[in-house]
Formats: C-alpha cells, sequence, structure tokens
C-alpha cells in the first residue's frame, strides 16, 4: 500500500490511499481510500507507517516522569499483613491504623524524625511507595503524632496478642534492660542514671524488653532513666502473671537484675513463679572461700553442679569458659598498663626539677582522676604525700581475680527432672538474643535514639514502635536466612558444639556463604540491610507516552532472581 497525490485542475490535489496488485503478469493498483479530508500531519504519517519508517526514536516515545521505589515497601508491609500485626492494632482498617502501618515499616526501611516521615509518605515529597499503598498522599505531621496517642492506648491489646501466640504456660521468658539518651530536658521520664550507651552525664531513659525464648519481642516498657534494673522486675512478673495470663513459667534475667531482694521479696513468693540468674563475683569468691567451689573441677571438664549452704533449694552450675578466661586476663592487663602510663606522669610530676607538681589534694584529685577511668583502684596501693607520689601493684590481689578468670555460676530453683544443667546454662545464656535486639533497636536498624519528645506518653509509644518494627524485622530475619549471611542451619551449628559452655559455632553453609558470597542456589548474599537496598531497586515507574495527550502509566520494574527469591522466601508479592 502507498500514499499518492492526484493532481485535481484548479482544486486541491486528491490524496489516495492505493495498493498494488498482479494480475495476468501486469503489475495494477487500485484505489482503497480517499484521505484528501485529513489533516495533512495525518497524511504524512501514515506514510511514513507505509514506508516502514521509525515514527518516534525510542528514547523519545516515552517519559519516566517519577520513579517510586517499592520493592522493599512491599517486602516490609506484606510480612507486616501476613503476620496479622494490623488486626491486632485494630479490626477496621482505619485511616488511623494505616498510619500507625506506615510508621512501622518506615522504621525499618529508613527510620528518620516523625516530620521526615511524614514528608516520605506525601505524595508530592515521597520518598517510596509506601504512602500511595496506604493511601495517605495528603498526611500531616500533627496525625502521626495523633497516631501514637492511639497507638498507646492498644499496647497492652497487642502485647497480649503476642504473648498468646508466643508463650505458653512452663515457658522460659527472657526479660533485660538498656537504656537510651535523651535529647531535651522537659520530658519526665528523662533522669540521670547508669548509662549503658557511655554518654555520661546525659538524661536517658531506661526500657526493659520481653522475649520469647527464641528473642522473638513481646512486650517492652519504659521506666525513668534513674531507674535501677532490680527496681522494674516486679512490674514485669506482674505482667506475665495478671495481664498474659501465665500460671507457670521460668524468668531469666541477669545477675544484675535478679538480685537476692529481688528473689525473696518479688519472685519467690509467688507460686509457679522459677528462675534462672548468675551469680556475681564477690558471690563466687564466697564460693571459693567456704570450699563449695573448688577449681581441680575444671581440670577435666567445663561445667559442674554444686551446693553451698548459703542458697538452700538452689542449683548451682559452675562453669569455666578458657576463651572468656583468656579475653578477661587480657583486658585486665590492658587497663593495668593504661592506669600505669597515667599514673607514671603523675609520678614524673611531682619529682622533676622544674614546676613540680606538689600538694597532697592536688595530688590526689589527679589520681583520682586516673583511677576513676580505668577503674582498676582494687588493684593498686597509693602512697600519697605533700611532695611524693608512689604506686605499685598488688599482685596477690590480681592472682586471685585471674584465678576466677573465665568462671561464672549460674543459680536457678527449677528442679533437675525438669531442666538439666546443661539447658539451664543454655537458657541464660539465651539473653544475648536480647541484646542482639537491643543493637538493633538503638544502632544497627531501627535508630531508636536520640530521642526529641517531649511528653512521657508520646516516649512510650515511640519505643512500643519500634518494639513493633524489630518484631516484623526478626520475623524477616528468620525468613531470609537461606540469602543473608545469618546462619539458617543452627541444628549443625549447635551439634559442633562440645560442650554447652564453649563459644557458639558457625555451621559449615554460613562458613560457606561468608567465604564465598554465594547462596546455594548461587544467589549474592546479601547483610538485611543490603537486601532491603537492593529490593529498593524495584521501582513503579510513571511513564508518559509522547506525543503529549495520551494518558500516563504505571510499569513495573522485572525482579532479579534475588530480589524475586527474597519475596517467595518472605511470601509477600509486590502486589500490597
Amino acid at each position: 500500500m502507498y500514499i499518492t497525490r492526484i493532481p485535481n485542475r484548479s482544486s486541491p490535489p486528491a490524496v489516495l490511499l492505493r495498493e498494488s496488485y498482479r494480475e495476468d503478469g501486469k503489475v495494477k493498483s487500485r484505489t482503497l481510500a480517499n484521505l484528501s479530508h485529513l489533516p495533512d500531519p495525518q497524511i504524512e504519517l501514515m506514510r511514513r507507517v507505509l514506508k516502514g519508517e521509525a515514527l518516534v526514536a525510542p528514547e523519545e516515545a516515552f517519559e519516566i516522569v517519577r520513579s517510586r521505589p517499592h520493592g522493599h515497601v512491599a517486602a516490609v508491609l506484606g510480612t507486616l499483613r501476613r503476620l496479622g500485626l494490623h488486626t491486632w492494632l485494630s479490626r477496621t482498617p482505619t485511616r488511623v491504623r494505616r498510619v500507625v502501618e506506615a510508621m512501622i515499616v518506615a522504621r525499618i526501611l529508613d527510620p528518620r524524625s516523625k516530620l521526615a516521615t511524614a514528608r516520605g509518605l506525601g505524595s508530592e515529597t515521597q520518598f517510596s511507595s509506601l504512602g500511595e499503598r496506604l493511601e495517605l498522599h495528603d498526611l500531616e505531621i500533627d496525625e502521626l503524632y495523633e497516631a501514637m496517642d492511639w497507638l498507646l492506648t492498644r499496647q497492652s491489646r497487642v502485647e497480649k496478642a503476642l504473648a498468646k501466640r508466643h508463650l505458653q504456660d512452663g515457658t522460659l521468658v527472657l526479660y533485660d534492660l538498656t537504656s537510651s539518651y535523651f535529647e531535651g530536658r522537659t520530658c519526665p521520664l528523662a533522669k540521670r542514671g547508669h548509662s549503658r550507651d557511655r554518654k555520661k552525664g546525659t538524661l536517658q531513659i531506661v526500657f526493659g524488653l520481653l522475649c520469647s525464648p527464641d528473642g522473638c519481642p513481646i512486650a517492652v516498657e519504659v521506666f525513668e532513666g534513674n531507674t535501677g534494673d532490680p527496681k522494674t522486675v516486679a512490674s514485669q512478673v506482674d505482667k506475665l502473671r495478671k495481664r498474659f495470663g501465665l500460671t507457670r513459667l521460668v524468668m531469666v534475667g541477669d545477675r544484675g537484675m535478679l538480685t537476692e531482694a529481688r528473689l525473696r521479696e518479688d519472685v519467690r513468693p509467688i507460686e509457679g513463679l522459677s528462675w534462672i540468674s548468675a551469680l556475681r563475683n564477690p558471690a563466687i569468691r564466697q564460693l571459693v572461700h567456704r570450699g563449695s567451689l573448688q577449681l581441680s573441677l575444671f581440670d577435666e571438664k567445663d561445667l559442674a553442679e554444686i551446693e553451698d549452704p548459703e542458697f538452700p533449694g538452689e542449683r548451682l552450675i559452675v562453669c569455666r569458659n578458657p576463651l572468656l578466661a583468656n579475653e578477661r586476663a587480657r583486658k585486665r592487663e590492658d587497663l593495668l598498663q593504661a592506669t600505669e602510663k597515667e599514673l607514671d606522669k603523675i609520678v614524673t610530676a611531682t619529682t622533676r626539677l622544674k614546676r613540680t607538681f606538689r600538694g597532697k589534694d592536688k595530688i590526689g584529685i589527679r589520681v583520682g582522676k586516673v583511677i576513676d577511668k580505668y577503674k582498676m583502684a582494687k588493684h593498686f596501693d597509693l602512697t600519697i604525700t605533700e611532695d611524693r607520689f608512689h604506686y605499685q601493684r598488688k599482685v596477690e590481689n590480681i592472682e586471685n581475680e585471674a584465678a576466677l578468670d573465665g568462671i561464672y555460676v549460674i543459680r536457678t530453683d527449677v528442679p533437675r527432672d525438669t531442666l538439666s544443667a546443661e539447658d539451664a546454662v543454655r537458657s541464660y545464656k539465651g539473653l544475648s538474643v536480647v541484646e542482639r535486639a537491643f543493637r538493633s533497636f538503638k544502632s544497627v536498624d531501627l535508630k531508636v535514639r536520640p530521642i526529641h519528645h517531649r511528653l512521657a506518653d508520646r516516649v512510650r509509644a515511640h519505643v512500643f514502635l519500634c518494639m513493633l518494627a524489630y518484631y516484623v524485622e526478626w520475623h524477616m530475619r528468620r525468613a531470609l536466612a537461606p540469602i543473608l549471611f545469618d546462619d539458617n542451619d543452627k541444628a549443625s551449628a549447635e551439634a559442633l558444639r562440645k560442650s554447652v559452655v564453649q563459644p557458639a559455632q558457625r555451621s559449615a553453609k554460613a562458613l560457606k556463604k561468608a567465604r564465598t558470597k554465594r547462596t546455594e542456589d548461587d544467589l549474592p548474599v546479601h547483610s538485611f540491610q543490603t537486601l532491603l537496598q537492593d529490593l529498593a531497586t524495584l521501582v513503579i515507574d510513571r511513564v508518559q507516552p509522547k506525543p503529549d495527550g495520551l494518558p500516563a502509566f504505571d510499569k513495573l520494574t522485572t525482579p532479579t532472581p534475588v530480589q524475586q527469591r527474597a519475596l517467595d522466601l518472605l511470601g509477600v508479592t509486590l502486589d500490597v
């Protein structure tokens, strides 16, 4: 077919659509349509099409007017909904519930301030597809704070649902605390206390986390920043017994929390409540002094169960870890040498000829600063006069302490026929998963700090929001373990340990992943954060065809093999 123009005397030429054909060996043509009524631009387009010419260069045919990262949103939001967390918040799909969902997902994807989160959800300033998927295009910052207030009223309800799913009568419950420094001075929860962030002199809050034996977060509670660990035990026991309805359980807490006073007043009087903790170093030294603990026990084994009259009705399980002993000896020697280096400077200052450093009080203050810095006062004899300073190590004291390096004692009231000595040690070591949760909370993933909220309830809501985000992340990590550097064959790893006292081992699969950086399916191995970044390259493009006037449409990036594998492991789709 072709287009031809036929002269028409004084009138405009006729524009005809014709085709050629062959009849009896002769080439003939016939008219298919008269195109004279069409505008010249359309006729020219038809001519070019019939000649096989490209109408528009490929790079000019379409325009990408906006790209919204979507894959990581689908992964996290899909997991949240697969877990049913949104229904625990509210069975009615209200806007405030969607706002809370958005804050939980955003805390995992890109933890920011509430103002930055609101901007990331808005249609004009969105960072991803999260806002449009939850229909929050016109979100205002005040809605986030209102949603936090709404969320706090549902904390008890959500925690009860978590306990029902992950805890049952007779189970172990892990409990530990941490602190987080605070910005501002008006929040009544912000107090000065023992800082686990090593931020001396700053205001802080303290929050405690209850977890299942495998580290799944169940409940969180915020306390004033000057609250001591033991003072939080009673409220957690009450929560487990009354709110969660557990009549029998074993509470696992560290030696600084389940003190003798707390056990006597808050734990032992409660029927059905057992506990696992550990002894402090002074108590261990007393065991040695009374002869209950013989260091010769560890000549052939690293675990033994003993009895002591000071702990009636309790089981004492003594363990010695040689690697821990070596590390403590190294650390002690490093601190001793660092202390001596600073003390030598003071000795030099008191003996030099010019500008001699004098004065018993002045020398004492300067020595005190050094001793407080390295916490080594118990290992030095100090002699301070008006014009001299002398020190020496307490060799016998250091040797006595070194003899107990690597030794720790687990204490529990759980009977032997219920819990073996090995399982008691393993249960206490389980507190490490709570510490791992705190690392995720504070620095690695969720970044609960710094905290800027001024109202106590807003601070509580902020910490609870971070706990819910960690709950989603915890399940994601378990599901994605085959393509992460995480160990997804812990049963084999546990079999490699000759004793529960020894450090945990990594399985052969985990070591191979770390060495080759490839999975068993020959896919690249990721960390959790880099996998989210990889998924973020799955984008929804807003495509505008050219010429103008044609409707725009959305086009989703095709997943790569590793992206599709991640979505399959999570059990989610891109259509959330």
